[in-house]
């Protein structure tokens, strides 16, 4: 039986929470950007990693075998994989997928990375669910991740692994017969279903491509009342905690003027088409104090590459 798992991710706003569906065997809910449970890997490794640049003209595919890279962190083990994605060409869609073979399968792990190599988002191998076969695809382990990266960075990376812990576990498969069965329309044997374990080593498959949907946010933006963004790129300190000031009472604002609106969002789309994201920002700022509506919007589709 076909379900659905829904993972939380950032829009580009950082002020709507969107859901995808992936067809799954159990219902699972992930907020992705959580690292509270991830992996810590040393910064001189990360650095020494040769990183297999990805983009959206090919498919990459990768095998894992006991003579490719490891890193050696708490409950880490086996072989990893290192990947580089550029970070101008707007939101990406990445599918993972990890191929079974001889019943075994690799259960990744990825840990998204800044341009620094500082750890900004995790999913971990419950992420990952089991795919039955197809007419051009075999049984396998896959996710899809959203992500978009901030203007200003260069560079973002993904680092797959496996853990000790998911060597313990298996993934039940599809038995040939019973796939052959559904895809004939015909009564579905009752036969036990095969199991895959989990291993060191196995065969990535990963597809990148550009998007205009929702996703994790690559880099810090802007401020937002909603829910905060995953930050890739940040430099500065964390800030001490604000001081809470009294509610203030609302202020009414006349509406703003058609051609003030008008200026606000001409201005808006220059800064972005120069890069001046610091301008469009206080200009977006001001726009919404005079009571814009539409002076978000643009920023948004401006900083999309649709403005």
């Amino acid at each position: 039986m076909k379900m659905t798992k829904t993972f939380t991710a950032l829009c580009l706003s950082a002020a709507l929470l969107v859901g995808s569906t992936l067809p799954a065997q159990a219902e699972i809910t992930l907020v992705p950007q959580d690292l509270s449970a991830a992996p810590t890997f040393p910064a001189g490794s990360l650095q020494q990693l040769s990183w297999t640049p990805l983009d959206a003209s090919r498919n990459q595919v990768t095998r894992l075998t006991d003579t490719s890279p490891q890193l050696t962190a708490p409950g880490v083990t086996g072989a990893i994989a290192a990947y580089s994605l550029p970070a101008s060409i707007g939101e990406l869609t990445v599918t993972l997928s990890s191929e079974v073979k001889n019943n075994q399968v690799y259960a990744p792990n990825v840990l998204v990375l800044d341009e620094n190599l500082r750890p900004a988002a995790w999913f971990p191998s419950q992420f990952f669910t089991y795919q039955e076969p197809g007419v051009m695809t075999a049984d396998r382990l896959e996710g899809v991740m959203k992500l978009t990266p901030v203007p200003g960075q260069q560079k973002i990376y993904l680092l797959v692994f496996t853990t000790e812990k998911d060597l313990t576990q298996t993934t039940t498969l599809l038995d040939p017969a019973k796939a052959y069965a559904k895809g004939t329309s015909n009564a579905i044997p009752d036969i036990p279903d095969p199991v895959a374990r989990h291993s060191r080593e196995g065969e990535l498959k990963v597809k990148v491509k550009t998007n205009s949907g929702s996703s994790i946010l690559v880099g810090p933006l802007f401020g937002s009342s909603g829910p905060a963004p995953v930050t890739i790129g940040s430099t500065q300190p964390a800030a001490p905690a604000p001081v809470v000031a009294a509610p203030q009472p609302t202020v009414k604002h006349e509406p703003i003027m058609d051609d003030t609106e008008s200026y606000f969002n001409q201005r808006i789309q220059q800064a972005v088409k120069q890069g001046n994201i610091d301008k469009a920002l206080k200009l977006l700022d001001e726009a919404e104090r005079l009571g814009s509506t539409t002076a978000r919007p643009t920023f948004i589709s401006s900083v999309k590459g649709k403005g």
